[in-house]
C-alpha cells in the first residue's frame, strides 16, 4: 500500500425530486382535488472515520463521488423516495477543506464518525401541499434543488502520542525499530525514511500501550517546503509528546550538537509557533559513538531550555528502557500536565 497523506476529491450531493402536480381521478369521486406528492430529498455526502485505513491513497480512484438523487413524488399524494446517502470511508486525522475557497469543514478523528461534507438537495413539494379554501385546485409543483457540489482538498495527520523528529540521519528509525514492532528502511545516508512510520511501544503488562510516529527527517528550509516540507511537520501537529533526536556521533563532522538542535527548532516554530510549548524530550542518539564535546554542547544545551535530556544507544539498547518509561509516565499524565 502506498502512503498518501493528501488527496483531491470532487463530490456531488443528490438533487432533490421534483414534486407532483396530480389531481384525483376516481369513481364516484367528482371532485378529488389535488393529490401531488413531495419529491424525496437528495443523498448526502458524508467522511466516516475507518481505523483500517491509513492513508488516501484508495480515493485516487474516483473522479467524482456522487450521492444518489431523491426520487420525484408521484400521484395518490406518494412522496418520492430519498436518496441514499454516500460514505467516504477515510482514516482518522483525516481534515478535509474547501478547495476554492479555503474554508476547513472539519476533521474525523474517532472510528465511525460522520462528517457530512456535501447536503442533498430538498425535494420540491407537490401541488397537495398549495391547496387552501380560495385555491382549491392549485395547479403549481415545485421542483427540487440542486445538492451541493464540492472540491475539497484532504489532509491526513497521523494521530501519535509521540512523534520522533530530527534531522536525517538522527537514528529515528533504528530507535523505533527496537521499542516497537514496526520496521522502517534503515540505511546509512539521509532520506532512508519517506513516509511517516507508526509503531506501538508496550512498556510491560501494567502500562497503557502508545503510539510512537517515525517521521521523516528535515533540513534547514523545510517550512518553507525544502526537503520533505510541510509533508513532515503536518504529522506533527498531532503528537502529544515531541521526542527530538540528536546524533552524538557527527560522523560528518560538521557543526555542533546545539546547532543541529537549533535547525529543527526553528523549522518548527516557523511552521506553528504552538509547537515549541509542546511537551519535548532531547535525546542524544547513537551513544556507543558518541564525541565527548557533543554529549556536553546538547546537554548544555537541554539546561538552558528548562527540557529534559536522555542519551540512548539503539544500537546496544543503552538507555532505551529508561526512555521508553519516561515516555509512558508522561503520556499517563493529564494532557496539559505532560
Amino acid at each position: 500500500m502506498i502512503f498518501l497523506d493528501e488527496a483531491a476529491i470532487h463530490v456531488q450531493a443528490g438533487r432533490g425530486g421534483n414534486g407532483c402536480m396530480a389531481f384525483r381521478r376516481e369513481k364516484f369521486v367528482p371532485r378529488g382535488g389535488p393529490s401531488g406528492g413531495d419529491g424525496g430529498d437528495g443523498g448526502s455526502v458524508y467522511l466516516v472515520g475507518n481505523t483500517n485505513r491509513n492513508t488516501l491513497y484508495h480515493l485516487r480512484f474516483a473522479s467524482l463521488y456522487a450521492a444518489e438523487r431523491g426520487r420525484h413524488g408521484e400521484g395518490s399524494n406518494k412522496t418520492g423516495r430519498a436518496g441514499d446517502d454516500l460514505e467516504v470511508s477515510v482514516p482518522l486525522g483525516t481534515v478535509v477543506y474547501d478547495a476554492e475557497t479555503g474554508e476547513r469543514l472539519g476533521e474525523v478523528l474517532t472510528d465511525g464518525e460522520r462528517l457530512r461534507i456535501a447536503t442533498g438537495g430538498r425535494g420540491g413539494k407537490g401541488n397537495a401541499r398549495f391547496a387552501t379554501a380560495t385555491n382549491q385546485a392549485p395547479r403549481r409543483a415545485d421542483p427540487g434543488t440542486e445538492g451541493e457540489e464540492r472540491h475539497l482538498r484532504l489532509e491526513l495527520k497521523l494521530l501519535a502520542d509521540v512523534g520522533v523528529i530530527g534531522l536525517p540521519n538522527a537514528g529515528k528509525s533504528t530507535l523505533i525499530s527496537v521499542v516497537s514492532a514496526a520496521r522502517p528502511k534503515i540505511a546509512d545516508y539521509p532520506f532512508t525514511t519517506l513516509v511517516p512510520q507508526l509503531g506501538v511501544v508496550a512498556e510491560g503488562p501494567l502500562s497503557e500501550p502508545f503510539v510512537i510516529a517515525d517521521l521523516p527527517g528535515l533540513i534547514a528550509g523545510a517550512a518553507q517546503g525544502a526537503g520533505l516540507g510541510i509533508q513532515f511537520l503536518r504529522h506533527v501537529e498531532r503528537c502529544r509528546v515531541l521526542l527530538h533526536l540528536v546524533d552524538l556521533s557527527d560522523i560528518e563532522g560538521e557543526g555542533s550538537a546545539a546547532a543541529d538542535l537549533a535547525v529543527v527548532e526553528k523549522e518548527l516554530g516557523a511552521f506553528n509557533p504552538e509547537l515549541m510549548t509542546r511537551p519535548r524530550l532531547i535525546v542524544g542518539s547513537k551513544l556507543d559513538s558518541a564525541l565527548p564535546e557533543r554529549r556536553e554542547e546538547l546537554r548544555q544545551a537541554a539546561e538552558e531550555r528548562g527540557l529534559p535530556y536522555l542519551e540512548i544507544s539503539a544500537a546496544t539498547n543503552e538507555g532505551v528502557a529508561r526512555l521508553v518509561g519516561e515516555l509512558a509516565r508522561r503520556l499517563q499524565q493529564p494532557a496539559g500536565a505532560v
